[in-house]
């Protein structure tokens, strides 16, 4: 009944051979078909991107995938594995750059976002000859004859009613405020993005002084390690519970934390003591005068999130390019200067940097304050930066316009739904990913780029009204020129124009695309292009028994 083996055995023959029955006879495909649909056990396989080639760490994702989803199988569970493929956003684009040698934004204007597009596309199925073969070789059982994938108008018509059912809830809105900005790719990124791109790097740490108004010879000691952020400088931030000091030191005074002496170097004279509020609204000469603030400026705030764990204990603020300045500058009104464009470069007003990177033009700020005798002291420090996790330049944070879901509105209801996940292990859950939950902010949703799903909302020309459009049915209704055949992709998609139910003129999308996180998150609802068809495929997967991905 059986073969005799040989003695010399080959066991990668072996494995040929089992892989080769297995697909004769299509096994995978039985293992589900003869079992009890009523028995249903729900994987969900996340997609991954088929314009890298696979690595060691999708062969061990794809084992413990593997091995559970064939247990639940031996066990006499239905389990249905529908593969799935990633294509969207900017690790695609970036490819395609470079393949096109194109090394700015701009340029993929000059050379047609309908030809860029249209190579993203061919570019995401690069190496998926090369998935196959992996898949094959290690026996992972999934149904690669049925995936889904993410830039169909199938899938993006599923994300787009997502989408709807936000904005028909109140959680989209337009915002303002400071993000984590890539200069290379020129677009905003999301908390979970930043999250995967830190690298230990050496920043300039500089102490510089700001001289009072009104006390000759007095400065405040302020420390920074982004010195070019000291052109945006319109206020400087004390904690007003903390003790300062006023000190005589190589001639000057200088005001300081008191925690914080040891950063003087020499001997000090302690002159006088106080606290943080007996020095609010101090006026100080600005460090660079290169553009005239539109608002009261230059004066010392309280701000209680300034600590004394380093640093001078006094904190300036570039309301343009961090949060806590940010909302110290709407709290007391202060002026935005913003003299870096989108490339992360300086603006012809800074003229001596002007067109420079401001991480470049560090040394020769520091230079410039030398020369003017208002530097303390530099030197280099060693510490974690945020970078781009897909083009691995450090990230800005900007003031700017962006789209977003208001995820903090059901940020308790993630919280309690997190814990009855029965996660292995534990304490993934409960430490990294319930931790990322504990502080959330709302999700940054929009991407000034190209190959991605289009952000549904129309804005009226005439009077502003806004829609989001949640299907094709919607947009047709709403329109008077949408073909059967459209591309739902840029630039297809921004040609079509809504009449407004308000005044009658006429609505152009916003340009933006959205973050491919969310493509890939919707992969329970898109995968079966639900609602619109398989509302029985999707009410009987919903929600998973069994997930595994990095996290």
């Amino acid at each position: 009944m059986y073969e005799e083996l040989p003695q010399k055995i080959s066991y990668p023959k072996i494995e040929q051979d089992i892989l080769a029955f297995w697909e004769k006879n299509r096994i995978f495909q039985r293992s589900i078909k003869e079992r009890d649909e009523k028995r249903f056990f729900a994987f969900f396989e996340g997609p991954p991107t088929a314009n890298g080639r696979p690595g060691i760490h999708h062969v061990i994702a794809r084992t413990v995938k593997d091995a559970v989803c064939r247990l639940k199988t031996m066990q006499g569970y239905r389990v249905e594995r529908k593969a799935g493929w990633d294509t969207h956003g900017l690790p695609v684009e970036i490819e395609v750059e470079k393949a096109l040698g194109l090394e700015k934004k701009d340029q993929i204007f000059d050379y047609g976002v309908a030809k860029f597009n249209a190579k993203c596309k061919e570019s995401v199925w690069s190496y998926k000859t090369e998935w196959d073969a992996m898949t094959r070789q290690i026996g992972y059982w999934v149904d690669l004859e049925n995936p889904y994938i993410t830039y169909t108008n199938e899938y993006i018509e599923s994300v787009w009613w997502i989408l709807k059912e936000f904005w028909r809830k109140g959680l989209i809105y337009q915002g303002h405020k400071i993000l984590p900005y890539c200069p290379h790719c020129e677009t905003p990124l999301s908390s979970h993005e930043v999250s995967q791109g830190y690298e230990e790097v050496k920043d300039p740490s500089v102490f510089v002084k700001a001289r009072l108004k009104g006390e000759e010879n007095t400065s405040f000691l302020v420390w920074t390690t982004t010195p070019w952020t000291l052109l945006s400088n319109v206020a400087l931030a004390l904690n007003p519970e903390v003790e300062y000091v006023k000190v005589l030191h190589n001639g000057e005074h200088l005001i300081l934390a008191r925690e914080r002496l040891g950063e003087l170097h020499g001997e000090y004279t302690i002159v006088k003591q106080m606290v943080g509020a007996d020095l609010e609204n101090m006026e100080y000469q600005p460090f660079f005068d290169f553009i005239e603030p539109e608002k009261k400026a230059y004066y010392t705030v309280p701000g209680d999130f300034v600590t004394t764990t380093d640093g001078s204990g006094i904190v300036h603020i570039a309301p343009a390019f961090g949060e806590d300045d940010y909302q110290i500058g709407l709290k007391y009104d202060l002026p935005i200067l913003q003299p870096v464009d989108k490339s992360g470069k300086f603006t012809k007003e800074i003229t001596p940097w002007a067109g420079l990177f401001v991480k470049d033009a560090d040394k020769s700020i520091i230079k410039n304050l030398k020369e003017r005798n208002i530097l303390y002291r530099t030197e280099q420090v060693l510490h974690s930066y945020p970078h781009c996790w897909r083009c691995d330049w450090p990230l800005l944070y900007y003031a700017r316009k962006s789209w977003y879901i208001r995820t903090t509105a059901f940020k308790e209801r993630l919280i309690e739904n997190n814990k009855k996940i029965n996660w292995y292990p534990k304490e993934v859950g409960e430490g990294r990913f319930g931790e990322w939950l504990e502080n959330n902010i709302d999700w940054a949703l929009s991407r000034d780029r190209f190959w991605g799903t289009p952000l549904p909302i129309w804005i009226c020309r005439e009077c502003g009204h806004q829609e989001c459009v949640g299907s094709m049915d919607e947009l047709k209704a709403k329109s008077n020129a949408v073909p059967d055949d459209l591309d739902l992709h840029k630039p297809y998609i921004d040609d079509v124009r809504l009449n407004c139910e308000k005044c009658g003129g006429a609505m152009g999308r916003v340009p933006e695309v959205i973050d491919c996180w969310f493509d890939s998150g919707s992969m329970p609802y898109a995968q079966w292009h639900y609602p619109f068809e398989n509302r029985d495929k999707f009410e009987q997967s919903f929600p998973a028994d069994f997930i595994s991905e990095g996290v």
